[in-house]
């Protein structure tokens, strides 16, 4: 079995680097204009995304985990360039569904006969995706949706996860160190991440909670999980019928408030991600959709993730801060989460933030984009290295997704004034402004405490001064052994001093051998001082400049 596991992933590394040839032999052109020799090319914008487009027409080529790995990697700005983020973040997770025989055999290898545990089964899938596929059915009169995992899915995603890590060592060499780590961590998030997906029951589990965070919500709707029905690799829920979100003419004939739609969608991910730490991390047109009476359906929670305490404050600091323009604020909020490298220049990168904001300021001052700000801060992380952590990736991606379903529903749609709005209802703001009340209120009573208690103080020094009594205590470290050196120099100095003197005292008295002996012990003293110098022991400066330094300051 082994065996069979093995060659089935070779045969997929060679499939896969069929596709992958033509990219790399490009890449390896950018470094070396005849392949093994010659100068750098340089890399065009334009190129950039034809390469994109190659990218993305091998991963949908190649099946269900490169898909996956595509719709990941739209995610990390730290690893790719903007051009090619922008490309794959289109591709869609939509293939066609497998033969019924197939999903048959995973179902009733889960749960059974399909007519003992179905009234009524469609063998028609309704929808199709790389790792498994929806079909309609009925319990007791109930319409229901059943997600099945695409069958032999598990075999070819190992076998190709395995293909991944043997091809990792092949990429390090077209990329930089600091992405070589980005994408080595990436690997191993991949494959924990499929994984996941693939893992129904885990699904249920994130769907049941974030429903239950929205029980009390009346515009929105999730659909119930019927634990009967289902395990690891089949998913049975509530069917939930609806028009999807960017169908725009469909939900004016319904008569439906699109304002109102992009809203609540946007409110409903603020709270996900700010509130309950636990949010559906797919938000595309196809997984999201609107009743008849405007409440808002989620469907597929397969890609879901947790935000902790720490990065929700953050979070919030974010959105103040870009709703209060303050440029400092948004840096620091970006260095904290791991978004930005604290080596980066802040004063280039307020320089940046700067201009985000005006470009994406309309003629009211304070109409302007998240997803603007967050594609110029991507631009800036391609060019500071560091990684992103994988569920702020996702919080990024679901940002900029957000945004655009919108803007689809309401061209005017400010994203940021709903959200500061939302911040001020939940009382954010109030608390950033009480804790920088409180913080500033802490610095002044101190201050006024330091300047009661100084005067007394300062009045009983200069008294000690005047009466002479005045002592200092000082403590020096000194690791390298300096004073001690000096100390001994300072000893050599005066015995070579007193033993010159005492030779020269010596031969005037006409003392030939006294002065002979003392001339000697002064030759030995200078020998030693001289070994003290020749050690270079002493005080010396740290460079301030090396060549790694002045590299590194290249590469930034």
């Amino acid at each position: 079995m082994v065996t069979l596991a093995f060659l089935r992933a070779y045969r997929r590394f060679v499939v896969v680097a069929w596709h992958f040839l033509p990219l790399l032999v490009s890449y390896a052109r950018d470094r070396n204009r005849f392949l093994f020799f010659g100068s750098s090319r340089r890399v065009t914008s334009e190129m950039r995304i034809e390469r994109a487009n190659t990218l993305l027409e091998s991963l949908l080529t190649l099946g269900p985990t490169f898909i996956k790995l595509g719709q990941l990697l739209s995610t990390r700005p730290d690893i790719l360039p903007p051009e090619y983020v922008d490309e794959l973040s289109k591709l869609q997770d939509e293939v066609p569904p497998a033969p019924w025989e197939d999903a048959e055999r995973v179902i009733e290898a889960e749960l059974g006969p399909v007519e003992d545990h179905f009234d009524e089964f469609d063998t028609e899938a309704i929808s199709g995706a790389s790792l498994g596929q929806v079909y309609a059915a009925q319990i007791d009169g109930e319409r229901v949706a059943v997600k099945v995992r695409r069958p032999g899915i598990e075999e070819l995603v190992e076998a190709d996860l395995r293909v991944i890590r043997w091809s990792l060592p092949l990429l390090m060499r077209f990329i930089g160190q600091a992405r070589a780590f980005s994408l080595e961590n990436l690997a191993d998030e991949f494959g924990r991440t499929i994984r996941e997906e693939m893992d129904y029951g885990r699904e249920a589990s994130m769907l049941t909670e974030i429903r239950e965070n929205f029980a009390d919500d009346p515009d929105i709707a999730i659909p119930r999980v019927i634990t009967s029905r289902s395990g690891s690799r089949v998913l049975t829920m509530e069917y939930l019928g609806g028009t999807k979100i960017n169908r725009v003419d469909e939900l004016d004939e319904e008569g439906l408030d699109r304002h109102e739609l992009a809203e609540t969608l946007q409110r409903a991910y603020l709270q996900m991600i700010i509130q309950d730490g636990v949010f559906h991390a797919d938000p595309h047109p196809g997984n999201l959709a609107v009743t008849d009476d405007g409440r808002i359906i989620f469907y597929d929670f397969g890609m879901s993730g947790r935000v902790d305490e720490f990065i929700q404050r953050k979070i919030v600091d974010f959105y103040i801060a870009v709703a209060n323009q303050d440029i400092e604020g948004i840096l620091d909020a970006l260095i904290e989460m791991g978004t930005l490298s604290p080596e980066a220049d802040r004063v280039t990168m307020g320089k940046v933030m700067e201009l985000a904001i005006e470009d994406a300021r309309g003629e009211d001052i304070e109409t302007y984009r998240v997803q603007q700000i967050v594609s110029q801060v991507e631009d800036t992380i391609y060019e500071f290295p560091l990684r992103l952590p994988s569920n702020l990736a996702l919080v990024l991606r679901v940002a900029t997704v957000v945004e655009g379903v919108c803007v689809t529903l309401d061209p005017g749609f400010d994203f940021i004034a709903v959200a500061t709005e939302y911040l001020t209802e939940e009382g954010y703001r109030e608390e950033s402004i009480k804790q920088y009340v409180s913080e500033t209120g802490d610095q002044l009573q101190a201050s006024a405490q330091s300047l009661v208690r100084t005067p007394p103080k300062l009045e009983r020094a200069l008294d000690r001064i005047d009466r002479d009594d005045l002592y200092a205590r000082v403590s020096i470290e000194d690791n390298n052994d300096v004073f001690d050196l000096l100390a001994k120099r300072l000893i050599y100095g005066i015995l070579l001093a007193f033993g010159g003197l005492t030779t020269a005292v010596l031969y005037a008295a006409e003392a030939f051998p006294a002065a002979a002996v003392a001339g000697v012990i002064s030759l030995f003293i200078t020998l030693l001082l001289y070994r003290s110098f020749r050690k270079r022991r002493g005080i010396r400066a740290t460079p301030q400049f090396t060549r790694q330094n002045l590299r590194d300051r290249g590469g930034e």
